[in-house]
């Protein structure tokens, strides 16, 4: 076992809360009096409204109040904000529409908040909301990005986005692209859709909001995945609030994804509501709330192109890109297909130079934003898919044509300026082939071409850049009774922080891992933090956990020295352990503790990385499809990663292969589909938008290589993404690759069964 417990297997301890029934989501809050709000929601994607007349709900049984957009500006409560603004090509930040906290004079996609109902009970508060008098001046929608942009389509934000556009966004070398494309020998060209996904985590969005009079002050408890940020930015830029004066606390979460990163509008209308009607306020999405208003994720068209020379390497990468964010800027909507997506284009290859070129885009849709892996999921897409044709168009076997373009040594540095610290990128590649029999493969694909299936074998290598940003600070006590408490700024929504933390914490302080109680997500509680998102909780949580830990132990080494009766330059720590020099003499950390006055061993630790990680890893993925369904089986998936150190495999193969079902989804089942003319959301409940199944993934054959970060603390590289960023290309590989004999050799995602029926229906060759 290494230092803080890194190795070790050890199973969630927090599972066994959420087995019993005694995990804490934000609707097992309930506080004295409170009363529930609804929302109610345009029906349409576009218009004017003309008549918004609320009165009559306001005289239903049990309501208390209903709030529009007038009563929140005379409450001097200020919009959504956007908070990263891409500079343009134009060398200006881009323009930010203004979003309301409930529509204000326009509607804009289906779903947006336009009245908050708040009444004793949700039978009375819907009632009312069917009351309420909501008429539309209906304009033209514009739902599909490609329409959006297309000459005459109707402008959704005319001072702000001229062609529906915001920004132009580009990075690298155009003019040094053009020379390398012009002298290639080869060009391999690709348009691709990453199509739009709704989160949809097990636990739905909600609020609860208490507003104290006599403190001028308010407590918001809700999903999120940094109660710290939400705060800030609800204080600062909404309620013009000191922040002492709100006080967030997310409990359990169920399920993140990025989508909780985010500030919503109904989080907004409780605190309103609360202070209005001077009761607790609550509001829970159901799930068709959910897929109308949850930030979505992906959604990109991409036009790439890869100049290669006449041994099939890469001479130069051409992207050209446009990205969705909605109708209106989520807090970092347009980061994602640019600054966020943009510089890992490249992948894993030597790409001497490179250029993309990325519009943001708005449409009358839910804004999408950050969703797993965030803009590192389309690019390994691009990549990964232009690898694959360029290898059947020059001839070349997929595996040779990536170890052709692998960089000839590491540390390596990117066109788009990423620094690749560590990696054995052949290394991984080899294991994953030798793992998954590659050389055996044609004779599975015989046996199953004998049983009418066609077989496919995908590949995928995936680098993506994770586990850096601002700094994050942990605090550590270890009391006298022998528990610790750990107050840390990051938050869990199922990842098992709780886990991680206390097992560094337990295997250093020679205590067991129930004995560390872990807090997060209170802002009354834990004094400072920047969240989760990003894998940086492990890279920046786990580092300045670890040096505060550090710290404790210090603290009592000169306890330590006296108790032994030894220099305190001699005494050594092992296990819990100070040992005395040349003796069998030692004295446990938890025996100083008891003796020590109350907050004795104590420690506050901050750190900051000075760049971020580079997980990277290489998935081989074998599928089965039924010709006369289209319906597609995976059957084989194996994964060799490097995530640097590893703490717990245990947690860390969960992480990978969560990550690998939700780019399977995206692969093969999940979309969001909005009727392009109305703007009508047709995917919306769980009947309609297909997620993946228990029975949709075989056994995972998942290892590591553990090669160490040198830009980590401890070594590791952020791994809550990974699984997510190399599974999408490598399905869809396997795809293609199964349906190539027919001659198909482009497919868009979701390869759904209706999709491949469709392209065997007409392919050159049927089955």
């Amino acid at each position: 076992m290494g230092r803080f417990g890194f190795g070790q297997a050890l199973r969630r301890v927090e599972d066994d809360r959420f087995l019993t029934g005694a995990g804490q989501y934000t609707d097992d809050v309930c506080l004295p009096g409170q009363a529930i709000g609804y929302v109610v929601r345009s029906p349409y994607a576009h218009g004017d409204i003309t008549v918004l007349d609320v009165s009559a709900a306001r005289e239903m049984p049990g309501v208390l109040a209903v709030l529009t957009d007038a009563d929140l500006t005379a409450a001097g409560i200020g919009g959504l904000p956007c908070v990263v603004r891409p500079t343009g090509t134009n060398g200006q930040k881009m323009p930010v529409p203004e979003r309301p906290v409930l529509a204000r004079g326009r509607v804009r996609y289906v779903g947006e908040p336009v009245a908050f109902v708040v009444a004793e009970t949700l039978e009375q508060a819907r009632d009312a909301a069917e009351q309420i008098l909501l008429d539309v001046d209906i304009l033209p929608a514009v739902a599909d990005l490609a329409a959006a942009v297309a000459p005459g389509a109707e402008i959704l934000w005319p001072d702000h986005a001229p062609g529906n556009v915001l920004t132009d966004f580009a990075l690298g070398d155009a003019a040094a692209v053009e020379a390398a494309f012009a002298g290639a020998a080869h060009h391999v060209s690709l348009d691709l859709i990453n199509n739009r996904l709704a989160p949809t985590p097990l636990e739905p969005r909600g609020a609860l909001a208490a507003y104290d009079p006599a403190e001028g002050s308010y407590t918001l408890y809700t999903g999120s995945q940094g109660s710290h940020t939400l705060r800030d930015w609800l204080c600062r830029l909404v309620l013009s609030l000191p922040p002492e004066k709100l006080r967030v606390v997310a409990g359990d979460v169920g399920g993140g994804f990025g989508m909780r990163l985010f500030l919503y509008n109904e989080q907004v209308l409780v605190l309103a509501a609360s202070r209005l009607t001077g009761r607790a306020v609550k509001w829970i999405a159901d799930r068709g709330e959910g897929f109308q208003s949850d930030t979505h994720g992906r959604d990109q068209r991409n036009h790439a192109e890869l100049a290669l020379d006449a041994d099939g390497r890469i001479l130069a990468l051409r992207v050209r890109s446009l990205g969705n964010v909605g109708a209106y800027l989520s807090q970092m909507g347009a980061f994602v297909p640019t600054m966020a997506g943009t510089s890992m284009l490249t992948g894993v290859y030597h790409v001497p130079v490179a250029y993309a070129h990325a519009q943001v885009v708005v449409t009358n849709t839910a804004p999408v934003d950050a969703y797993r892996g965030a803009g590192r999921p389309e690019a390994a897409y691009v990549i990964e898919r232009l690898m694959d044709a360029a290898a059947r168009q020059l001839g070349l076997s997929r595996d040779e044509i990536r170890r052709r373009n692998f960089p000839v040594a590491l540390p390596y540095k990117t066109a788009f300026g990423h620094a690749y610290d560590s990696g054995d990128f052949p290394r991984l590649l080899e294991t994953a082939q030798a793992r998954a029999d590659w050389a055996g493969f044609e004779a599975r694909r015989a046996d199953a071409r004998g049983r009418g299936r066609l077989r496919g074998l995908g590949i995928s290598y995936y680098v993506e850049v994770c586990g850096g940003g601002g700094d994050e600070t942990a605090h550590v006590e270890l009391h006298g009774d022998g528990t610790a408490t750990v107050l840390i700024g990051t938050q869990s929504t199922g990842q098992g922080h709780e886990t991680a933390y206390a097992q560094m914490v337990a295997a250093e302080f020679g205590i067991s891992p129930q004995a560390v109680r872990v807090r997060q997500g209170d802002t009354a509680e834990v004094p400072t933090g920047k969240g989760t998102g990003g894998s940086r909780s492990l890279p920046v949580g786990g580092a300045s956990l670890s040096q505060a830990v550090d710290a404790v132990i210090a603290l009592a080494r000169p306890l330590a020295a006296a108790r032994l009766g030894a220099a305190e330059d001699t005494v050594r720590f092992e296990d819990g352990v100070f040992l005395a020099p040349a003796s069998n003499e030692g004295v446990r950390l938890t025996d100083l503790a008891a003796d020590a006055p109350a907050g004795a061993l104590k420690a506050t630790s901050a750190w900051k990385p000075p760049a971020g990680t580079y997980p990277n890893g290489c998935h081989l993925v074998e599928v089965e499809i039924d010709p006369d369904t289209g319906a597609t089986e995976v059957v084989r998936y194996t994964i060799v990663d490097d995530v640097g150190v590893v703490i717990n495999p245990l947690l860390l193969k969960g992480q990978v292969v969560g990550g690998v079902a939700q780019g399977l989804g995206q692969a093969l089942c999940e979309g969001v589909v909005y009727e392009a003319d109305s703007g009508q959301l047709l995917t919306g409940s769980l009947m309609d938008y297909a997620l993946p199944r228990a029975d949709s993934l075989p056994d995972i054959d998942f290892s590591t290589v553990e090669i160490p970060c040198t830009t980590n603390l401890l070594g590791v590289k952020g791994a809550g993404e990974a699984g997510t960023i190399g599974s999408t290309p490598a399905v869809m590989s396997a795809v293609l690759d199964a349906l190539a004999p027919c001659g198909i050799t482009h497919l868009d995602m979701p390869a759904t069964p209706l999709a491949v029926w469709t392209a065997l229906q007409t392919a050159e060759t049927r089955p």
